[in-house]
């Protein structure tokens, strides 16, 4: 791999993990085109790890107060064997548990299932095709009305369920969990802060197991070089770009603007699949 596959490769996981177009789909095709292989793994791996870190950076305020509220809501439970929220960010805190669930029991119970789709490009056309549609329909569902306080264990399951599917490559995991927050009835700015949010732990979690599962392949190249370097650097800053300018558009209900570059390139995955150009 050279340095402008590195920086290209980069800045794509930059957009594509946090605006609504699907990181997992766009690399399947990306990776096919530059002929990258399992021995890349690495690579990819710590290329998620640099758009966890424009995670961190942009919601760093909020992920403090989150885990500060957390334990001063464990140790309180525990002195006074009962379980109350005396805040909303406490209450978030174990939403956003509850909502890691899903996704987390998905993806170890059916890990080669979804290994097996990121070859499988009609899939991915389809799946590019449903996030296009889900797009298109939430910018046109009314606004929401309930605040922090007000989503409930049920909301938290939905959004779960709804990160858990977007593991299939060419579901955005952005999209996704907003737009069932939206349909939840959430404010669009807690929709979009939450989605976030809830995305730290199975995506550090990926990472993890990732890396785990680079050393233990003795067959896959681990090499930390120039060009490593260049795309995490170059994802983590296209990812704090992205993550802004995702907030924006949510704000002004322009989402829907995805489903008008999603649904044409889903047409031409599936088609270029059909005749044999891509598999």
């Amino acid at each position: 791999m050279n340095i402008f596959q590195s920086l290209f490769l980069g800045i794509t996981q930059g957009i594509s993990e946090f605006l609504p177009i699907s990181s997992s789909g766009h690399l399947a095709i990306l990776q096919h085109i530059f002929n990258i292989k399992e021995g890349n793994l690495f690579f990819s791996e710590m290329l998620h790890f640099g758009t966890l870190l424009s995670i961190v950076v942009v919601f760093r305020k909020k992920i403090w107060k989150l885990i500060f509220e957390f334990i001063h809501f464990i140790v309180d439970g525990v002195h006074n064997k009962h379980i109350v929220f005396h805040n909303s960010y406490q209450k978030v805190a174990v939403l956003i548990i509850v909502a890691t669930i899903p996704a987390a029991a998905v993806g170890m119970l059916l890990e080669d299932f979804f290994a097996a789709l990121y070859t499988n490009f009609i899939a991915i056309g389809f799946f590019f095709i449903i996030t296009g549609g889900l797009l298109y329909l939430i910018d046109h569902t009314q606004q929401g009305y309930k605040k922090p306080k007000d989503m409930t264990f049920f909301d938290a399951i939905i959004v779960g369920i709804m990160q858990a599917v977007a593991i299939l490559p060419g579901i955005s995991r952005s999209g996704s969990t907003i737009s069932g927050l939206v349909l939840c009835k959430l404010e669009r700015k807690f929709a979009f802060e939450f989605s976030f949010l809830m995305a730290l732990p199975p995506i550090f979690g990926a990472f993890l197991l990732g890396i785990v599962k680079v050393i233990k392949n003795s067959s896959t190249l681990i090499a930390i070089d120039f060009n490593l370097i260049v795309g995490v650097l170059t994802s983590f800053i296209i990812g704090v770009v992205s993550i802004k300018l995702l907030a924006n558009l949510l704000r002004k209900n322009k989402l829907y603007y995805f489903s008008y570059y999603l649904i044409p390139l889903g047409i031409v995955v599936i088609l270029l699949s059909l005749f044999g150009l891509i598999k």
